[in-house]
């Protein structure tokens, strides 16, 4: 790997309790090949900085800025709402675009707004969805519900999510034939009142994660088309904060169910944790 220039400053920043590293990468200095490297090594926790991600913000050509999204074992993630909101603020803090903004991923345009410390993020329009899936994990037979809502999740509705054992049954179903060769994150869904409690084991990081963006959106959505809840819904992650997912469902003619979901906004804290200087120890 060519080493970049050291100190690099960074930001740290958590999205109810995903956290990232993000870098003003518009002036270039790490090669395109060393970016998974350079992120599986800098995400590290005790050993680097340490972070479920790395974001780096880049110039482009169709957007206020595009970014270049890394999970920690520098694997490529489409989409991550939880990161998106922190790029979005990020990148006003920095000067980079206005309050309101475009930017680039590889699951297509988001458009954001930054109000404070708190992010409301435009999604991706939901595809792949596919609901009653029966599958066998850990010799047991579960329903279960898939849907991409910028990165593919699968839903399934627990009786006791406090006592789920995410990280094992997690590990099992994310890495089911039926979700290969890509995978799946797993999402485990209960009702809470007029609130859902979903706690997400993310492919990538492969563990439980105290929250995930594009994994609340997806819960959401099929806690709606179960008819549990109705747009806004508040979900309570893992790590006890709120986030707001907002969509539209419009019935399929005739049939009594809903068939397409649109217009997902995504909001919820995007907070500042402290800003820094990698050093060349952080790769080693």
């Amino acid at each position: 790997m060519q080493t970049p220039d050291f100190p690099v400053p960074f930001v740290k920043m958590s999205g109810t309790g995903n956290d990232f590293i993000l870098i003003d990468h518009r002036e270039p200095f790490i090669a395109p090949e060393d970016m998974a490297d350079f992120s599986a090594k800098v995400c590290r926790r005790k050993f680097s900085a340490g972070a479920d991600g790395l974001i780096l913000i880049e110039d482009s050509s169709e957007a206020d800025f595009q970014w270049r999204f890394f999970n920690a074992d520098g694997s490529v993630a489409e989409m991550c709402g939880n990161g998106a909101r922190c790029a979005a603020r990020f990148a006003f803090l920095q000067g980079i675009v206005q309050a309101e903004m475009r930017f680039a991923t590889l699951a297509g345009i988001i458009e954001a707004a930054v109000s404070g410390k708190d992010v409301a993020v435009k999604m991706t329009d939901p595809v792949d969805l596919n609901m009653d899936q029966r599958i066998t994990a850990e010799g047991k037979e579960y329903t279960v519900h898939s849907i991409d809502t910028g990165v593919p999740h699968v839903v399934l509705f627990v009786d006791d999510i406090d006592q789920t054992d995410v990280r094992s049954l997690g590990s099992r179903i994310r890495h089911h034939e039926i979700f290969m060769p890509a995978g799946s994150n797993v999402n485990f869904v209960q009702r809470r009142g007029d609130a859902v409690k979903v706690r997400t084991y993310e492919r990538g990081v492969e563990d439980e994660t105290l929250a995930c963006g594009t994994g609340a959106a997806a819960s959401a959505i099929i806690a709606a088309l179960l008819g549990q809840v109705a747009s806004p819904v508040d979900i309570i992650t893992s790590g006890g904060d709120c986030l707001t997912i907002l969509f539209d469902c419009k019935e399929a003619k005739g049939s009594g169910s809903y068939d397409t979901v649109s217009h997902v906004f995504l909001k919820g804290p995007a907070h500042i944790i402290y800003s820094g200087e990698l050093n060349a120890e952080a790769l080693l």
